[in-house]
């Protein structure tokens, strides 16, 4: 497999890499629509074909550059069919799967963060969006966000995986880069230490977020895969 993780300093947003070795088939997760010449130059250093554009939700805080992927590369946008995306190629539902040569990408929804939440796993790794963080998780104060959906997406589809499973989130503010499937479900500050349900409610009713700087710009133009 080749892997790389790419961030985006503005929204503080991880995009990642997956290609397979044998086939060059490659997708990306969670692009960044100001970040795709830097996609491009490893795709073309390391003669890779852009198959799929892979979204783990709606963006609220940047936007995506799976429309723009799609007009350059010829690669299929791919994201939940509860997004209220009416632009995809490909609309996923639970424990569908992509494939890329010899390496399959099994989707797994977990919504609660948005309604079209999902996570992808593959080979030792999920990549976790927003839902899971390290640390914390995503907020649910907006696009029909709910706690106690989230805290069960959460504790049945993550923390289900293998201990050593390594997670990347979407983002993160400090300069770390994984996290572990043991490592959040021991120590996560909102869901560690078996929190219960009615605790995680409390914890995620009381964080008095500010309004998302960017959603009035991302969300719009998001739905249209990206388009302004």
């Amino acid at each position: 497999m080749i892997f790389q993780q790419f961030f985006e300093k503005q929204s503080s947003t991880y995009t990642y890499l997956i290609a397979c070795e044998q086939s060059r088939e490659a997708v990306l997760i969670d692009p960044v629509v100001s970040e795709i010449e830097k996609y491009a130059e490893v795709l073309q250093s390391q003669n890779l074909v852009l198959s799929y554009s892979l979204d783990t939700h709606v963006h609220a805080d940047h936007v995506t550059a799976a429309n723009s992927l799609r007009s350059k590369f010829g690669c299929k946008t791919v994201i939940h069919r509860h997004s209220g995306v009416a632009c995809a190629d490909i609309y996923i539902t639970d424990r569908s799967a992509i494939r890329i040569g010899q390496i399959l990408i099994e989707a797994r929804y977990t919504p609660g963060h948005t309604r079209a939440c999902t996570s992808y796993v593959t080979e030792g790794m999920v990549f976790t969006g927003d839902a899971l963080l390290i640390d914390g998780c995503g907020r649910t104060d907006f696009q029909e966000g709910d706690a106690a959906t989230l805290y069960d997406s959460i504790h049945q589809q993550i923390f289900t995986l293998p201990d050593e499973t390594v997670i990347y989130p979407g983002h993160d503010y400090r300069g770390r880069f994984s996290t572990t499937v043991q490592h959040e479900r021991l120590h996560n500050s909102r869901l560690g230490q078996g929190r219960s349900k009615a605790e995680f409610i409390d914890i995620m009713a009381n964080l008095n977020l500010p309004y998302p700087e960017k959603i009035d710009v991302a969300l719009p133009a998001n739905q249209a895969c990206g388009q302004s």
